[in-house]
C-alpha cells in the first residue's frame, strides 16, 4: 500500500462522516424549526388550544386577503391547514420518516408561506422564509448521507 492510497480511504471515510453530520444538524434544525412553527399557530397567551388555532389563522387569512390579491377562501384554506401540515412534516423531518419526500414537502409548504409574504409585500419576512427554503434544498442535496432514521429511503 502506497502513501497515497493510504490517505485516500480515512479522507473519504472522513467526507462521508462530515456530511452525515452536516444533515443531521440541518434536519434537527429543520425539523425542531418546522415542528415548533406549527405549534405556535396554537398559542396565545401560552395557552395552546383548537380555538387559539382557529382565531389565529382566521386572522392570518383575512390580513392576506386584505392586503393582497390572495381570495379570502384560498388564503383560509391554506391557512386552516397550515399548523397541522406543520406540526406532522416537523415530526417526519426530526424522526427521519422519509426524509427526502419530508423535505421536499415542507420545502414547498415554506414556499407557499414566502409566496403568501410576498403577496403583502412583506420583504424582510419573504427573506427569512428563503433562508429556510434555502436550507430545505441543502438538506435535499445532503439527504443520501442521512444514517439515523426511523424509517429512511432505500437508496440512501
Amino acid at each position: 500500500m502506497n502513501e497515497s492510497s493510504a490517505s485516500t480511504v480515512p479522507v473519504n471515510s472522513a467526507v462521508r462522516c462530515e456530511y452525515t453530520a452536516a444533515f443531521l444538524l440541518l434536519r434537527l434544525f429543520l425539523g425542531l424549526r418546522t415542528l415548533l412553527a406549527g405549534l405556535e399557530k396554537f398559542e396565545a397567551s401560552k395557552s395552546y388550544s383548537m380555538e387559539n388555532y382557529t382565531t389565529n389563522m382566521g386572522r392570518m387569512a383575512k390580513g392576506i386577503s386584505e392586503y393582497s390579491f390572495i381570495p379570502l377562501w384560498a388564503a383560509n384554506i391554506f391557512a386552516m391547514s397550515l399548523g397541522f401540515l406543520l406540526l406532522i412534516l416537523g415530526a417526519a423531518i426530526l424522526l427521519g420518516i422519509k426524509s427526502r419526500v419530508s423535505l421536499f414537502l415542507a420545502g414547498l409548504l415554506y414556499v407557499g408561506l414566502g409566496f403568501g409574504l410576498a403577496a403583502v409585500q412583506e420583504g424582510e419576512g419573504v427573506a427569512w422564509i428563503g433562508m429556510q427554503v434555502l436550507m430545505f434544498a441543502v438538506a435535499l442535496v445532503l439527504v443520501r448521507n442521512e444514517r439515523l432514521a426511523v424509517w429512511g429511503c432505500k437508496d440512501n
